[in-house]
């Protein structure tokens, strides 16, 4: 009896120990370690504490079992406008080419569109900070938001600007095929919410002809170069899937009133966004097969410590 005692005790203290072990390896896992730092990520962004939420991820930046992708984005150096010029530096990247002719000529055509419509009506209709639609759309419709929205997302996690909600479109009501719009919003880019709208902007100026400059306000140079690379993000991701634009125009008129807010002149806004549809251009064609996952896992309704998770798995993967 006392012998079956000690072999039942020792049989239970030994399972306990398995597990005690098993726990202690699956805890030293780096991909596990991440999985839990994300949650408590996840956490923090459900209760709105988005700084707890970015001091977490700077905490995992770089770090083994971290967020190896989380800021580490090679980028094209801020003199640099055009993909010709880098023959200069050794690196041939002309094969970006026609990607950037693309954007840029998406580019200058919202902003025709624009001054053409305050032209004939004399005003303009504010300009949101998300893309939005009421119209019943398809299947076709919300892949290309799905793609545009991942670009965004994509782009501001490897330039090392967290994501905090986002939402795709999607079938918000079956029987009346309402669809809710699509948007990623980012911490860090809270100084949106003073800039006017354009219209307001452009009564400052007198005339959409003038100078930028209007009210000279100030964010950090490197806050301004991320948010124009990342606003640029959908546009290069739609080109990128499907070789055309559907030509929303709230992320240009969003580029645009940022450059007018900050006193922008228009000689120094045109290298400048030359430079940030190269530099996003670079960035995506770089990381495709990451952007088509993130889309995915982004159509599926993850959260966003979960698609962050799917990002740093991509990278690894190379």
């Amino acid at each position: 009896m006392h012998a079956l005692t000690r072999h039942d005790s020792t049989g239970v203290s030994g399972h306990r120990r398995c597990i005690f072990a098993a726990d202690r390896v699956r805890r030293s896992d780096p991909s596990e370690r991440r999985r839990r730092s994300l949650l408590r990520l996840d956490r923090e962004l459900g209760k709105r504490n988005y700084g707890h939420a970015l001091a977490i991820a700077k905490q995992l930046q770089g770090k083994p079992g971290g967020l190896a992708g989380f800021g580490s984005a090679k980028q094209v150096p801020k003199r640099i406008s055009l993909p010709d010029d880098l023959k200069l530096n050794g690196l041939d990247l002309s094969y970006l080419s026609p990607l950037v002719d693309s954007v840029l000529d998406s580019i200058q055509s919202c902003l025709d569109f624009a001054r053409k419509e305050d032209c004939v009506s004399g005003r303009r209709q504010s300009a949101v900070l998300e893309e939005e639609s009421d119209q019943s759309l398809g299947e076709e419709d919300i892949f290309m938001c799905t793609q545009h929205e991942a670009g965004h997302f994509l782009v501001a996690y490897l330039l090392g600007v967290l994501p905090k909600e986002y939402k795709v479109l999607k079938t918000g009501n079956s029987s009346q095929d309402q669809f809710a719009g699509g948007t990623v919003k980012f911490v860090g880019f809270e100084f949106l919410s003073e800039v006017p709208r354009l219209d307001t902007l452009y009564e400052s100026i007198g005339s959409t002809e003038s100078s930028y400059k209007v009210y000279k306000r100030c964010i950090s140079s490197k806050t301004f170069n991320n948010f124009s690379c990342v606003i640029l993000g959908g546009l290069v991701a739609e080109l990128l899937s499907f070789g055309y634009s559907e030509g929303l125009h709230s992320d240009v008129d969003k580029l645009d009133r940022v450059m007018r807010w900050l006193g922008l002149a228009e000689s120094t806004a045109k290298p400048h966004v030359k430079w940030a549809s190269l530099n996003t251009a670079f960035i995506l064609h770089h990381h495709h097969e990451t952007r088509l996952q993130l889309a995915k896992a982004m159509g599926s309704g993850k959260s966003i410590g979960s698609c962050i998770n799917i990002i740093e798995n991509s990278l690894h993967q190379k």
